[in-house]
């Protein structure tokens, strides 16, 4: 996670919030509750969770993302920020923290996945969303000839990392989390578009 833009942040919420959302919600009581956004880009989750009456803060390395995101939702809290960087000591601790199509972009995802354990209160539940892979998938992507768009080799600042459930299931575990359940959603499972680990601090 650099100080550079790896998103459109000029639209309105992303097209992968329409298949994330419904998942993310499942996850979290009623609204009050307090969130933390890590990794939020332009803004526009973190702006729905606001408006649904949730609590929210949210960090994004992007200069550009954080800008258009106090234009465009002015009093959102959000504020440009990492993964690494000592986020416990700025905003505290909370009840639960999304991380959304986040954790393919990051070089250190040790780090991430520890400041991600680090932000959650004990007991505390962790939302995070990574495109989907699996054998299937995989298999049907090199068939149809798509592994050129699908590895976005071309996109500066896009997908460096590519997990699947056990990988990230791995990652999440090393970092102290104990249960994990997951989602696959957009699509059929086997060719899910993305997948929601929701991850339980002990």
């Amino acid at each position: 996670m650099d100080s550079t833009t790896y998103a459109d942040y000029t639209g309105d919420a992303e097209h992968a919030h329409q298949f994330l959302a419904p998942a993310v919600l499942a996850a979290l009581p009623p609204p009050p509750a307090r969130i933390f956004d890590l990794g939020c880009g332009n803004g526009s989750f973190a702006a729905d969770l606001t408006t649904r009456g949730y609590t929210v803060t949210g960090v994004d390395p992007s200069a550009p993302g954080i800008a258009y995101a106090t234009q465009r939702w002015p009093g959102l809290d959000v504020h440009q920020g990492s993964a690494y960087d000592d986020l416990v000591s700025r905003y505290g601790r909370f009840p639960f923290v999304v991380s959304l199509e986040v954790v393919e972009h990051v070089y250190a995802p040790r780090d991430y996945a520890r400041t991600l354990f680090d932000l959650l209160d004990p007991g505390g539940t962790a939302i995070v969303s990574t495109p989907y892979h699996g054998y299937l998938k995989n298999l049907a992507i090199a068939v149809a000839g798509g592994f050129d768009k699908h590895a976005t080799a071309l996109w500066d600042h896009g997908h460096i990392k590519f997990w699947s459930m056990e990988t990230l299931g791995q990652l999440l575990r090393e970092a102290g989390f104990g249960t994990i359940e997951w989602r696959r959603v957009g699509r059929i499972p086997a060719l899910a578009r993305s997948m929601v680990a929701i991850a339980r601090k002990p």
